[in-house]
């Protein structure tokens, strides 16, 4: 998987990873859990529940008062910057804090959406989370045109000429995902944000699905912003946004008056979820001591941030190309996305899938509810890429049985996975 920073760690022990996460030694029915329903949450390690009990049993506050709750409050919140501004490679006064990413990108297309109008135009594609589209719909309503890149049908990937032909000098921004929520295709994101740059024009990132898969570097990227979310990356259900500093000065928020205009503050709307942002610094340390035990000479957080995506890339990648070559053997099925084994690294460990021909108890639904009485949790439907199941033509048969892997996630569980979906659906 594409990264800007390298080392050679060693491999990740997943006997020690499943013993921090609690939910993974539930059963279902008498068969052990296998929690295959990553892209829409993953798992909390324990540190994270004990630092969000820990905070509302100690220091539960608003900020800002003359007491000594409100004050370590102040510093939990400033330490949960620095964490983040560790995982994404940027400044703390960077980072805004929301309740979730589609939240976080309503907020900011109206602020960065004040000054559009007629003849001003948003690119969007058919391959996001509509998180990413909605908000920029939106402002169709002042006159804004909405361009659309296409994608290429046969292997979920965006296609990149289209969107480069389709800018132009009344392009104000393009909103892009870094990897598919749905079929897992990872976007060349540095290269289009330097032609949409090229352009005169914002590069808005939706990095919710790729954060838990790949290191994210907003540096290097050069991206204006980018938006994730916690709970995607073993964290508790919070948005966080990266903004260059010079857009979160220059861009006037809607907000309360007596809001602070100090940056970053001024783009937090109302009380923060403090509990919850107590668990976002236990998180990012989860995986920055993955990456201190693959790779001890990490001297820094950031790079041992950078040695655990190493490793998590190395063992997903392995499941993935099991994964794959186990469901290509059962002929009923279809895999939406890249399988080419030369092109894996441009995809995350997640797969949609359909039977071919299905009947009415093999639509997706169907087949997630049969896996789910067997342990395995899977999701069907469009997973919000709206867009995508409409371009496919399949929202309306139920979209995918979508199939997502993180570095919890171990051999013994494909092979299950694989043993029942040859049992469910024959082959």
């Amino acid at each position: 998987m594409p990264t800007t920073e390298t080392f050679a760690p060693a491999a990740l022990d997943i006997h020690y990873i499943r013993a921090q996460f609690p939910a993974l030694a539930q059963t279902v029915n008498g068969h052990p859990a296998a929690f295959l329903d990553g892209p829409g949450g993953t798992q909390v390690p324990q540190r994270v529940i004990d630092a969000i009990s820990n905070y509302l049993r100690r220091d539960n506050a608003n900020t800002g008062g003359a007491y000594a709750t409100s004050r370590n409050t102040d510093a939990m919140i400033a330490e949960a910057r620095v964490a983040m501004a560790d995982f994404l490679n940027c400044a703390a006064d960077e980072i805004v804090f929301g309740p979730n990413m589609t939240t976080l990108t309503y907020m900011m297309s109206r602020a960065i959406g004040r000054d559009f109008g007629p003849g001003d135009e948003i690119l969007v594609t058919r391959l996001d989370h509509d998180a990413n589209v909605s908000p920029w719909l939106a402002l169709e309503e002042k006159g804004v045109t909405i361009r659309w890149a296409e994608i290429h049908p046969g292997d979920c990937t965006l296609d990149v000429e289209d969107l480069a032909a389709k800018l132009n000098s009344k392009t104000k921004l393009v909103a892009i995902g870094y990897a598919s929520n749905a079929v897992g295709t990872i976007n060349p994101v540095k290269e289009i944000v330097r032609i949409a740059h090229a352009a005169g024009a914002l590069a808005y990132v939706d990095a919710v699905h790729y954060a838990p898969h790949g290191l994210i570097d907003v540096t290097a990227l050069d991206c204006d912003f980018l938006v994730c979310s916690t709970y995607k990356f073993f964290g508790p259900h919070m948005g966080v946004l990266f903004g260059k500093r010079e857009h979160l000065q220059r861009l006037r928020p809607y907000k309360v008056r007596p809001l602070t205009d100090a940056v970053p503050n001024r783009w937090e709307w109302g009380t923060l979820n403090h509990e919850c942002i107590a668990g976002i610094t236990a998180c990012v340390d989860y995986i920055a001591d993955l990456g201190r035990r693959t790779n001890p000479e990490s001297t820094t957080r950031r790079a041992a941030i950078v040695a655990a995506f190493e490793s998590v890339h190395r063992h997903e990648h392995a499941l993935l190309n099991r994964l794959i070559t186990g469901l290509s053997e059962i002929p009923q099925l279809k895999i939406y996305g890249i399988t080419d084994p030369s092109c894996l690294a441009w995809r995350c460990p997640t797969l949609a899938l359909r039977v071919v021909n299905q009947t009415a108890d093999q639509t997706p639904l169907a087949l997630a509810t049969k896996l789910g009485d067997r342990g395995f949790f899977t999701w069907d439907g469009n997973y919000y890429a709206l867009n995508l199941t409409e371009r496919l033509d399949v929202e309306k048969s139920g979209g995918f049985l979508r199939i997502g892997l993180v570095h919890y996630n171990t051999i013994e569980e494909v092979d299950r996975l694989l043993a029942a979906l040859r049992e469910i659906v024959g082959g």
